[in-house]
């Protein structure tokens, strides 16, 4: 469709020159060379570096700039993620580059030609050297746009916008490459399958008793500094940290307050007799009193009104107000200045004579050849010519050819700023006018309109909205209180203090902060506080900091060091274990020595109970009906030394068990054998596991240095 089509046409133009500087710049990058000097020099502009290869603010900054135009009304929230995104992103790939080069991976001109001209080309190419007339990707035109893009000499171009095409289609296949020799390394003997067919065939019955941790009250057992300390030198790597600060901070909110609402509010009831008033230019009425929602000069039909009430304001006359009304963050007065009984959607056909190639701009025919050929057109229809063969012949709208020139347009299509005001003034004409010949930025029209559908009343509304925002003395209050705990409290002592004595809520982030973290709590955008952090000293406390509608002081409670955390640190996450495995002992003490399951579950007031005929409990069994995720118990059933005898207390997941082996059986043939159904997913996974841990292993060994706290 030519017309809904205007601005994405256009960009591939823009597509086009930024792919071709993308190539160009891939023939010449061997002369890539920093040119980056925001900072002053080239050792300020490294953000950091992976093995001796520099990341630079240039490079980065412009890979960010590139992702935040596909969200360009984020905030500072999602920017920073967009930030800490490419960082891993770069990091990434600058580890991975060096493993290619260590195997001597390559990509070579040749390899990047087959790519460039198959089905496997970029999405950028193939949007840019799409055949309109079979919407499939022409490689011919892409060879000799190719061939005379490798002529270009302009050094200007050498570096511009590499990585949006070729970095990207070269990395991909040395991936491909890399990952292919890891899962091709990836073997699993026979002897390995046959043993865990035999462990999926084989399932045990027991008999056992469950004695749940919480049988012991939590009040009872005493989890002391050393008992945390003796857990974590047992249990360091898994609970190993890494360089952070533990941070405190208030917040003072200065939104607005019952106060400011009803101030706008009082503002906008003021204007309500005047916008009735007002019978000139809306526009300009609404720009003089600074309205914060743009005038739509269109018409709205009663199901896409937002506001409370709809029927109070399509009820009022034209010119009358209604409101002031909340909408979202906003105080809203909405005029009615017209009513019209319009289709929902419109179904027309048409032949367009394009006098300008959209794509390159080139002249197809002189506007007058281009008018007199539609006129004709129009002439031969209503003489009998068979418009589908006109529209086949003559027409340049190369997507309604699809429908034989036929399209259906909703109303609020037709009046958008993307839609020829000429096609949509004559397809909204109020006079009867069903077929006319005119003109467009894009050529000249044969029109038809075929159908308009559910014709109904719609409005053209006018909205003076303003933003409820906080009053200067809302903002002055908070900074007010804000600077006088900072200016009273200038150490953690001082600060709990004062919190405590003008009941002031600290709040107290539970995790390690890093130090590129720009999120805190509940704090988005956070960096200001974090930055600060990480050059106080322990105890320190900020003055205030102006977060959006906030201020915030904040303490350094902790600076934590790399490594094994203190006790204070690891207390919240492993207290419930190590009591769990003083629990165990209690139990333990007091069962003594077992003799059968009958006395242990006398002891505890427990039951005896029974796996049945259940065939899931095999050696492979994540999960015990009855029991749950208890692999000690799966385990201790499979030891031959406990299959004739009762087995002694086993410290669970949830509690201490004591099981007797009733049986062991194989299942019986025909029976669904999960090994075999899941073998070949399996050993996928296994695949993408040892994918990652390759990773994993290349981050580790990597020397990685991050100063983007410097910049950021």
């Amino acid at each position: 469709m030519s017309i809904i089509q205007t601005i994405r046409d256009r960009g591939a133009v823009i597509v086009i020159v930024v792919i071709a500087l993308s190539l160009i710049g891939f023939i010449l990058m061997d002369s890539k060379s920093g040119t980056g000097q925001l900072f002053g020099g080239t050792n300020t502009t490294t953000l950091g570096t992976v093995d001796g290869q520099d990341i630079t603010y240039d490079e980065f900054n412009a890979s960010v700039k590139q992702l935040e135009q596909q969200y360009p009304n984020s905030g500072a929230d999602q920017r920073n993620q967009i930030m800490h995104n490419v960082w891993d992103q770069m990091v990434a790939e600058k580890i991975v580059d060096k493993q290619f080069k260590y195997l001597g991976l390559t990509f070579t001109a040749k390899e990047m030609s087959s790519v460039m001209f198959s089905n496997d080309a970029p999405q950028q190419l193939k949007q840019a050297f799409t055949n309109q007339e079979t919407g499939q990707y022409d490689v011919e035109q892409a060879k000799q746009w190719w061939a005379q893009m490798k002529k270009n000499k302009n050094k200007e171009q050498r570096e511009v916008l590499v990585q949006q095409v070729i970095d990207p289609m070269r990395l991909n296949s040395l991936y491909t490459k890399y990952t292919s020799m890891i899962a091709g390394s990836i073997y699993e003997p026979k002897w390995l399958d046959a043993k865990r067919a035999e462990e999926t065939a084989k399932y045990a019955t027991l008999s056992y008793v469950a004695i749940p941790y919480s049988s012991i009250s939590d009040s009872t057992i005493k989890v002391t500094d050393g008992d945390i300390e003796d857990y974590i030198s047992k249990h360091g790597n898994q609970y190993k940290q890494e360089a952070g600060r533990r941070i405190s901070y208030v917040v003072f909110n200065a939104n607005p307050n019952q106060g400011d609402s009803l101030r706008i509010k009082e503002t906008l009831s003021s204007l309500k007799q005047e916008m009735a008033a007002d019978s000139g230019n809306i526009k300009a009425f609404l720009g003089r009193n600074s309205s914060t929602m743009q005038f739509f000069e269109g018409y709205v039909p009663k199901s896409t009104l937002q506001i409370p009430d709809t029927d109070s304001l399509i009820d009022l006359p034209d010119g009358g107000v209604y409101g002031p009304y909340i909408d979202q963050q906003s105080f809203v007065l909405a005029k009615k200045i017209d009513t019209k009984i319009l289709p929902d959607s419109i179904k027309m056909r048409h032949i367009l004579i394009g006098t300008v190639d959209r794509q390159s701009g080139q002249q197809l025919l002189p506007d007058s050849v281009a008018h007199n050929l539609a006129d004709s057109i129009s002439t031969a229809i209503r003489n009998g010519a068979n418009f589908d063969s006109l529209e086949a012949k003559y027409s340049t709208d190369q997507v309604a050819h699809n429908d034989q020139g036929v399209m259906t347009f909703d109303l609020m299509t037709i009046q958008s700023d993307n839609f020829a005001s000429e096609f949509g003034d004559f397809l909204l004409n109020e006079n009867g006018e069903n077929k006319k010949v005119l003109k467009t930025e894009f050529g000249w029209h044969y029109i038809e309109i075929l159908d308009k559908k559910n014709p109904q009343p719609a409005y053209k509304i006018a909205y003076l909205a303003r933003e409820i925002v906080p009053s200067d003395e809302t903002i002055n209050t908070a900074n007010a209180a804000a600077t006088k705990l900072s200016g009273q409290a200038r150490d953690v002592q001082a600060f709990d203090k004062y919190i405590s004595a003008n009941g002031l809520n600290k709040i107290s982030f539970p995790g390690i902060v890093k130090e590129n973290d720009f999120q805190l709590g509940g704090l988005q955008d956070a960096r200001p506080v974090i930055r600060w952090a990480f050059d106080a000293k322990e105890g320190a406390v900020s003055e205030p900091f102006s977060l959006k509608d906030q201020f915030v002081v904040a303490s350094v409670d902790k600076i934590v060091k790399e490594g094994e955390p203190d006790v204070q640190t690891a207390r919240p996450l492993v207290e419930s274990t190590v009591r769990n495995e003083k629990k165990a002992q209690e139990i333990k003490k007091k069962l003594g020595k077992v003799t059968s399951l009958e006395a242990a579950a006398k002891a505890f007031n427990q039951q005896v109970l029974t796996t049945s005929g259940d065939s899931t409990l095999t050696f492979q069994a994540m999960i015990v009906n009855g029991i749950g995720n208890e692999p000690k118990v799966v385990g201790t059933a499979f030891n031959k030394t406990y299959q004739t005898k009762v087995s002694p207390p086993i410290a669970g997941n949830t509690g201490v068990y004591l099981i007797k082996v009733d049986g062991m059986a194989e299942k019986s043939a025909g029976t669904d054998d999960p090994l075999a159904q899941q073998k070949n997913s399996e050993f996928s996974r296994n695949q993408q596991v040892a994918l990652g841990q390759s990773f994993n292993s290349l981050k580790k060994m990597a020397k990685i240095k991050d100063k983007r706290s410097k910049f950021f």
